[in-house]
């Protein structure tokens, strides 16, 4: 398909305003109600054919405020998501159901998200506990951690939300639904956050110094790994330790290739990929090994037997 470049990107963007508009905490027109006990804030919506009226708080000027900025925010995103579906119609494209299976998985990897995103916090040295980052999920902040943590942990939200979007779920596990996840994770800490790597990076704890990336080779390889004749669970291992080892961006790798490897593994109905806090220790030792060609094959077994989270089609 000659448009296929276009449509993968206003795929790419349409997930990103659709989980953009899911992280808005209130989604509706605000409506101010008094009685004689005093004045309270609802939001307004229409759901099908009913109009719904939900209470939010005791009116207070800085709410009201915060539910017409959400109001307007989400109000554009609509725009921009009818614009490119518009876009898309124009360019031959329709949307098709993912199967049954993949539904399930999807389903299996939202309700397991929390859980994801914390333990892939923990790998990423964020010193807070499960019912933090649950906090900050769904608060975007907690007492008593750092503005740094947080924007890393909201940032994995970010990520983990792109990918568990249908429409990206359709797209293929390539070179720029990678760059994307990468863009995401680095959000907040690096302007080019999902470009290719252009300087030479060290990596703690290991002498193994990654050459620079070339972008042509990286995308031939990351495609040549999906289309492989293998199991997808092989796949999609292949999938994050190449990733990892090649250092394609100037930081979150780890984040990103974890994730990356989960759309992967969602998309095929095979599951969800992530290391456990408990595992986190041997997994950085294997790393290493892996990193500096002294492994034979016990990083790979490893993330099958201890982080792989098996969906079973009922």
């Amino acid at each position: 398909m000659n448009n296929y470049p276009q449509i993968q990107e206003l795929l790419q963007q349409r997930a990103d305003l659709l989980a953009r508009l899911h992280l808005l905490p209130y989604d509706g027109t605000p409506e101010i109600k008094e009685n004689q006990s005093g004045k309270y804030l609802y939001i307004r919506k229409r759901v099908g054919s009913r109009l719904t009226s939900t209470y939010v708080d005791v009116y207070s000027e800085e709410l009201y405020q915060l539910l017409l900025r959400n109001n307007r925010e989400a109000r554009e995103f609509k725009k921009q998501i009818r614009k490119i579906e518009k876009q898309l119609a124009e360019l031959g494209f329709a949307d098709s159901d993912l199967s049954n299976d993949v539904m399930l998985n999807l389903d299996f990897a939202r309700a397991n998200m929390k859980l994801s995103i914390y333990e892939q916090a923990v790998l990423e040295g964020v010193a807070t506990t499960f019912p933090q980052t649950e906090d900050i999920i769904e608060n975007g902040t907690v007492n008593g951690v750092t503005a740094y943590d947080v924007q890393k942990i909201l940032n994995l939200k970010h990520a983990w939300e792109f990918i568990l979007d249908k429409d990206v779920l359709q797209v293929p596990s390539d070179y720029s639904v990678l760059c994307h996840i990468a863009k995401l994770v680095n959000e907040g800490f690096f302007a080019n956050g999902g470009r290719i790597r252009g300087v030479p990076v060290s990596i703690g704890g290991t002498t193994y110094k990654p050459p620079i990336p070339d972008e042509t080779n990286v995308m031939e390889d990351l495609k040549n790994i999906a289309l492989h004749e293998a199991d997808k669970l092989d796949i999609a291992i292949e999938l994050c330790l190449y990733c990892m080892k090649k250092q394609i961006f100037n930081d979150g790798n780890k984040r990103a290739a974890v994730i990356f490897a989960n759309h992967y593994l969602i998309a095929n109905a095979g599951g969800l990929l992530v290391i456990p806090e408990v595992n986190v220790p041997e997994f950085k030792k294997l790393l290493v090994q892996y990193y500096e060609d002294k492994d034979n094959g016990e990083l790979k077994e490893f993330l099958k037997r201890n982080c792989h989270k098996a969906y079973v089609a009922p």
